[in-house]
């Protein structure tokens, strides 16, 4: 069986890197072409992949890409940047999974509300389909746009979303705490993420403010059938990568840790990647995988969720592969266990 032949847009970052880490050991995907501003190798940027992959960076020429034969794209772009370089893709038959925002949020309204810039591609947007594999998965598959999931976002949906098709918590009193590594705020240097700023701190940021909380209120509200509010409020933590989410909502019916235990499991029945626990996960437990860990106990009337991940492969680059396994047809575990 001939191999994907895939590109990775924006291949400096961290998310491009821990894409490549995946896909060179991927036995359905070649990875034939990266783009960047930097004019290097991609060893040289990422010197953990010397000797694993022999590929320097270009700038992005979508009828080069088109001539390599790229049959898809891994658009690890700016949010703003993806949806100028995207339409030229799709155009020439190239099918893309984006892992910025410019795709996530259905409503073009919401979108430049939260992110305060006008929309490029509302056309597109009409058909890009969420990339939470665990949700909308049938509709992955046949996708020529994947809006790869944000990472916070993953951990507050796949948290809350058995409760929320079930009827059982209070959909306008939800509560998600989260923290991050400093990973999720990219590679570029920020003075809020240099080490004598973030280290041996932690802080509140964006809050009431944040962008993933339209994103993680449009998924809930597919998967409960009506419209869902939520508080989010996001935290750094100085360490390299992982997020831990907390969630609390009210429960509309007594129940017990064993019962939505039991309810979870069987919601995430056949899901590989979501690890339902009986004890709160660590960050620690998910490190450098694709899976979301989570355990959910009933505390005072409320349900109390708690979901680690990997900021970096699950809130990212692991589910954009899981993502273009589905696309393509391959068993969805492929290069990621």
């Amino acid at each position: 069986m001939s191999k994907v032949k895939v590109a990775i847009l924006g291949g400096s970052g961290y998310t491009a890197v821990e894409l490549l880490k995946i896909l060179v050991r991927h036995p359905h995907a070649e990875v034939v072409a990266a783009t960047s501003r930097q004019d290097e190798h991609i060893a040289d940027l990422h010197p953990g992949l010397l000797g694993r992959i022999d590929l320097r960076c270009e700038p992005f020429n979508p009828d080069a890409l088109k001539a390599k034969g790229v049959q898809l794209a891994f658009a690890c772009l700016p949010h703003g940047n993806s949806m100028e370089s995207i339409p030229p893709l799709l155009d020439r038959g190239i099918r893309v999974v984006d892992l910025s925002a410019d795709y996530r949020l259905r409503d073009v309204t919401v979108y430049e509300e939260w992110y305060k810039e006008k929309h490029q591609d509302p056309a597109n947007l009409a058909h890009a389909v969420y990339g939470l594999p665990e949700v909308y998965g049938d509709a992955i598959n046949s996708a020529k746009l994947i809006a790869n999931p944000g990472c916070y976002p993953q951990s507050a949906i796949l948290g809350l979303a058995p409760l929320a098709a079930n009827g059982l918590i209070d959909l306008n009193a939800i509560i998600v705490d989260s923290k991050s590594g400093v990973s999720g705020a990219g590679r570029t240097p920020k003075l809020t993420t240099h080490f004598p700023e973030c280290n041996e701190s932690v802080s509140a940021y964006a809050v009431g403010t944040h962008r993933h909380t339209p994103e993680i209120e449009q998924a809930l509200s597919d998967v409960a059938g009506k419209p869902v509010s939520v508080i989010f409020t996001p935290h750094l933590i100085p360490m390299d990568r992982g997020i831990l989410s907390t969630c609390y909502a009210p429960l509309t019916r007594p129940a017990t840790d064993a019962e939505l235990t039991h309810l979870y499991r069987e919601y995430y029945a056949g899901k590989p990647f979501v690890r339902v626990r009986t004890t709160p996960p660590a960050t620690k437990d998910t490190t450098g995988t694709n899976f979301l860990d989570v355990c959910v106990k009933v505390v005072r009337g409320r349900a109390v969720v708690v979901a680690a991940e990997d900021n970096l492969v699950r809130g990212a680059s692991g589910v954009a592969v899981q993502n273009f396994n589905r696309m393509y047809g391959f068993d969805e575990r492929t290069g990621l266990l």
